[in-house]
């Protein structure tokens, strides 16, 4: 058993090297980095907390974090929602089902400067088709080069297009694995297609609707592209998000301690969230074998 085991950890030791060197030192480095004020021009200079403070203290930090917040939920549970009821739809039989799951998972094979080019000349105040049509139907424009709310939908809106088919492809194959007797069980016992799907469907995905969620929450913390290709975190960085305003402060600025700080606190929020969705998946996987 002892030889058994040395060799799982020799086995797991090329995944462990790559791990520390690409994820556990880079962040100890930016850990440092934060306590410490640095340019291109200067050695770095110990200050202690003083760039969390100065973060905490910056107006357009809160706003861009206020910005972050409003897009990442309005993004992480439309897309839940899309995803899941596009997953239930195609998980039964109906015609041309492979061609349409063909064209739901289309758009991540997209880079994500190309679909922000894309959406960018479709939604122009002037010559944009989608804004010509809002126009038509009498919603009126969509004014995302002058009107910052505008804009966060208009950014919400893309990163949804750009990311629903990895919730998809989660909810889907979760989705087709529900055990079909219980389902059948249900209804033979008088349940109708509501209490079916809470008491039966969701219980059966909740493990696969929880990664993706947590999965989801993590990454579009770090929404970038789709703001700094559209806004750059303007008009005068009322579009700001906190990767925008990081990258501001790191590489416009050369203040990489308070670029640095900004990360650790985009870290510090990430770990927030991901927390609690991981002791719900612990309880959800591993809670029966307590007793």
């Amino acid at each position: 058993m002892t030889r058994l085991r040395a060799v799982h950890y020799l086995m797991l030791t090329p995944a462990q090297f790559l791990l520390v060197a690409f994820v556990l030192l880079p962040s100890v480095f930016v850990a440092w980095m934060s306590l410490n004020q640095w340019s291109m021009t200067a050695e770095p200079v110990f200050v202690g907390l003083a760039n969390y403070a100065k973060i905490l203290a910056d107006r357009t930090f809160w706003r861009a974090a206020m910005n972050t917040f409003v897009v990442v939920n309005i993004v992480v549970y439309g897309e839940m929602a899309l995803g899941l009821g596009l997953a239930f739809l195609l998980a039964g039989w109906m015609p041309g089902k492979r061609i349409l799951i063909a064209l739901l998972i289309a758009p991540y094979a997209v880079t994500e400067v190309s679909a922000v080019v894309m959406w960018r000349y479709v939604f122009e105040p002037d010559i944009g088709m989608a804004n010509w049509a809002l126009q038509q139907i009498g919603l009126g424009q969509l004014d995302w080069t002058g009107d910052p709310i505008d804009a966060l939908v208009l950014v919400s809106v893309l990163s949804v297009w750009i990311h629903t088919p990895f919730t998809f492809l989660l909810l889907y194959a979760a989705v087709t694995t529900i055990p079909g007797e219980q389902v059948e069980a249900a209804h033979i016992d008088g349940a109708g297609a509501w209490q079916t799907f809470r008491y039966v469907k969701l219980p059966a995905i909740m493990p696969a609707l929880l990664i993706a969620l947590m999965f989801r929450y993590i990454t579009a913390m770090r929404v970038f592209g789709e703001v700094w290709l559209l806004t750059e975190g303007g008009p005068a960085r009322l579009t700001e998000v906190l990767a925008v305003y990081l990258y501001r402060e790191a590489f416009r600025y050369h203040s990489f301690g308070v670029g640095a700080a900004t990360g650790v606190a985009m870290l510090a929020i990430s770990l927030a969230i991901a927390i609690p969705y991981l002791h719900q998946m612990y309880r959800r996987m591993f809670g029966h074998a307590r007793t």
